[in-house]
């Protein structure tokens, strides 16, 4: 019999898959944010007690640079591998480990997420894994994305996309889709195993309004 947090994670991960358009690449990436928006995410990254720092604009040319952007210093779990990021994409960030990964992790693992294994956020490069988006610059080329492997959790155990997007064990199988879903709630681009080979190992998590989720 499916229990009530079960139906809730289906109901989630179905609503998450639904509402994003799969036949195309997604949109580029957003203009820089305005200094107002950067001024109000910061104000509103302290409310929610979180430890950053601002970093200065830098433009390094061909479409690559950081404007807006703060390094996180402590969301209340370690996040490894992250640098530049703009402010929006931060603050999308910790709401969405804070209150969907963690809250997941406990009431579907039995466990306290303790860390979040991240592939990076800035990277001055392309798009890669898509022929229809090869010469477009990546949302890493303006720190607007973060690439997230995996998650340990306090019992030692290590959940992540390689091994686990189509885990055997019904829980963690169940905790995965339910981030998943609930990222695609929240960011504009999310990139998965389901979208292409160079998105195996990983979770691509874009604030780019696109509205798309695979």
């Amino acid at each position: 019999m499916r229990t009530p947090a079960l139906l809730l994670a289906l109901l989630l991960a179905a609503c998450g898959r639904s509402e994003r358009p799969a036949a195309s690449a997604p949109a580029k990436p957003i203009a820089a944010p305005s200094s107002r928006e950067t001024a109000q995410c910061h104000v509103d990254l302290n409310r929610e007690g979180v430890r950053f720092s601002i970093l200065p604009d830098k433009d390094f040319g061909g479409g690559c640079g950081i404007v807006g952007t703060v390094q996180l210093i402590d969301i209340g779990v370690p996040v490894t591998n992250l640098k530049a990021v703009r402010c929006g994409e931060a603050l999308t960030f910790t709401r969405w480990v804070r209150n969907a990964v963690a809250p997941a992790a406990f009431q579907m693992l039995g466990s306290e997420l303790v860390r979040v294994d991240s592939m990076g956020s800035y990277a001055c490069r392309n798009v890669v894994g898509s022929s229809r988006a090869a010469g477009r610059r990546s949302g890493h080329a303006i720190a607007n994305a973060i690439d997230i492997a995996g998650f340990t959790l306090r019992d030692g155990r290590r959940i992540t996309i390689l091994r686990d997007w189509k885990s055997p064990d019904p829980d963690v199988r169940r905790f995965v889709e339910t981030i998943h879903a609930s990222a695609c709630r929240r960011f504009g681009t999310v990139l998965s195993p389901d979208y292409n080979a160079a998105h195996r190992d990983h979770l691509h998590l874009e604030d780019d309004r696109a509205r798309f989720c695979r």
